[in-house]
């Protein structure tokens, strides 16, 4: 259930004595079975959700047993959608003063309601979506680009592309602001074709005046989540090895889904596994791997590991 669509049925269900699931559907703009799911779901979650059938009954809940999302303000409602944030991420986007109001207002309902429940799950979780050893960087961050995100322009940015020897001036139209793994990116398309600008990366910007163009039926969740996949799963090279049996699971962490274990294929020496590249350049990364990789195929990637070793074995060999 989609943070959106968990506070429209809440609104829905604390706002009237009862509603039909088929005006909760329609409210919704779902079926009647992710209505069934969803309030199947809130029960299950604890809250006192029930349903009566015939011409007057449809689906209530207990006066003052669920959250208290009236007292919440448009943009508190807006804000707690991005939960899945950490603290610092959330302050990035300078969204965290009103993340902690809306949390307290809800806080304040349930509290006399603690002493034979469950403890509240921001008591016991906490997310950092961050990566590990995050150096301090530079460039563009979420909360000064948001404003004009929001206002739906066109953006002019200066974008330094590790691949391109300066940085290159573009005309975008963006879907929004997307965090993965705690880096920021800008989903954007250039020219109607669907790009993700990191943040970082953008040494300069500024609106046009001009309203975004972006594609019908697509939006920011549908735009990223197609450049994700693409990532992960079109990659032009596919590279055939072994890995030793002590690597495996290194790999795997480093990979991800990159990486397509042959369950079949296993010797006494390792793992047969395909590994995929998005160009032939990025078969470095198997270098810190050492022997514990052998790569059969394809041949341009045993030559170029061969190179790259060569060349690294060069830099550090002994002076005369």
């Amino acid at each position: 259930m989609t943070p959106d669509r968990f506070f429209t049925l809440m609104l829905l269900l604390t706002s009237r004595d009862a509603v039909t699931t088929q005006e909760l559907a329609s409210a919704l703009g779902v079926s009647l079975r992710t209505v069934t799911r969803d309030l199947n779901w809130l029960r299950e979650a604890g809250l006192p959700v029930s349903a009566q059938r015939g011409r007057l009954g449809g689906v209530t809940m207990l006066p003052g047993s669920g959250l208290d999302l009236t007292r919440l303000t448009p943009g508190e409602r807006d804000h707690l959608s991005l939960t899945g944030l950490d603290e610092r991420q959330r302050a990035e986007l300078d969204a965290s003063a009103e993340s902690r109001r809306a949390l307290s207002k809800i806080a304040a309902t349930q509290s006399s309601r603690r002493v034979h429940e469950l403890l509240p799950l921001t008591d016991v979780v906490h997310v950092d979506s961050r990566p590990w050893r995050q150096a301090q960087v530079s460039g563009t961050t979420p909360a000064s680009l948001i404003g004009a995100v929001r206002r739906g322009r066109r953006l002019r940015i200066e974008y330094d592309s590790p691949r391109e020897s300066c940085a290159r001036d573009v005309v975008v139209d963006p879907y929004g602001l997307f965090a993965k793994a705690g880096i920021w990116y800008l989903v954007a398309d250039c020219d109607r074709v669907p790009w993700m600008y990191r943040l970082e990366r953008i040494t300069a910007w500024k609106e046009v005046d001009q309203p975004r163009r972006i594609r019908e039926r697509q939006t920011l969740a549908t735009v990223a989540a197609a450049l994700v996949d693409q990532w992960e799963h079109d990659h032009a090279i596919e590279v055939s090895a072994t890995i030793d049996r002590t690597q495996i699971e290194r790999a795997r962490r480093i990979f991800g889904r990159r990486l397509v274990r042959d369950d079949h294929e296993e010797s006494a020496i390792g793992h047969k596994v395909t590994i995929r590249f998005l160009r032939l350049e990025d078969v470095r990364a198997l270098l810190p791997f050492g022997s514990a990789i052998t790569v059969h195929g394809p041949t341009e990637a045993r030559a170029h590991l061969h190179d790259l070793a060569a060349a690294l074995a060069h830099h550090y060999a002994p002076s005369p």
